[in-house]
């Protein structure tokens, strides 16, 4: 299940949650936090779901489906992030977080109240997986590991030839890749592949490393395969990646 905010233009959030899901072979189930008016250019208008919503969106999924896995994207605002952790805290599955901030485009998508109540819900997260500016924001390394969860640092943001990729435990890292980096602008959606395709793999019954693993091969051959559409950050070609192994990582 993801939850998250909708893309118009379907690059990012609830839109490439699920066609990462689909194309990995699980059933996509979605609890949506808020509607955006959004393109490849930027995010133009943002309609925020009442928690109320939100919420039941989520029990309907879990009181009837059931749920293997969750992901969580855009929540919105500090009252659903606050109310989505006390949720989910009473499940027993893996749960991502991926900390959406500000989007491919520069678009903030999180105020300074949701951010700060984003530690309720690294508390109840599997697996945080921030890129280098949300890393920053959030404290760092130890206090992201402090809440008890373990800790994907994604590199795209770098500036090196190379991204590198990193997998923590509490205790210290456990898995880092390598991957050069490729030099294009379709990009947006990248941090919801990655977290849903993660989710998926854990939801499936990977361990975490295999499932780590598999999240950057399916990621980077969606960048591979984007269709260049749009004026600007264009989206992954999700829907072109039919081998997760990646010959170029």
């Amino acid at each position: 299940m993801s939850i998250a905010g909708s893309d118009s233009g379907g690059g990012a959030g609830i839109q490439a949650d699920i066609k990462t899901i689909t194309m990995l072979g699980g059933h996509a189930m979605t609890a949506i936090t808020a509607i955006t008016a959004q393109n490849t250019l930027g995010v133009q208008d943002v309609h925020q779901l009442p928690t109320e919503m939100i919420l039941a969106q989520i029990e309907s999924v879990v009181s009837d489906i059931g749920v293997d896995a969750v992901k969580i994207g855009m929540i919105g605002s500090a009252e659903a992030a606050r109310a989505v952790a006390d949720y989910l805290d009473t499940l027993s599955i893996p749960i991502i977080f991926d900390p959406v901030m500000i989007a491919t485009s520069g678009s903030v998508l999180a105020d300074r109240d949701t951010i700060a109540a984003f530690g309720k819900l690294m508390d109840v997260a599997s697996v945080v997986t921030p890129n280098l500016p949300e890393l920053e924001a959030l404290g760092g390394i130890d206090a992201i590991l402090g809440h008890g969860c373990h800790l994907v640092i994604k590199g795209g943001h770098g500036e090196d030839r190379v991204v590198v990729d990193e997998l923590y435990a509490p205790s210290g890292l456990i898995r880092r890749i390598e991957g050069k980096r490729f030099d294009t602008s379709e990009t947006h959606g990248t941090g919801c592949t990655f977290a849903s395709a993660l989710a998926t793999g854990l939801g499936g019954g990977l361990d975490l490393v295999a499932a780590f693993e598999q999240a950057i091969s399916f990621t980077r051959i969606a960048i591979i395969e984007a269709p260049g559409l749009g004026k600007g950050n264009g989206p992954l070609g999700h829907q072109f990646v039919t081998d997760f192994q990646d010959d170029d990582q």
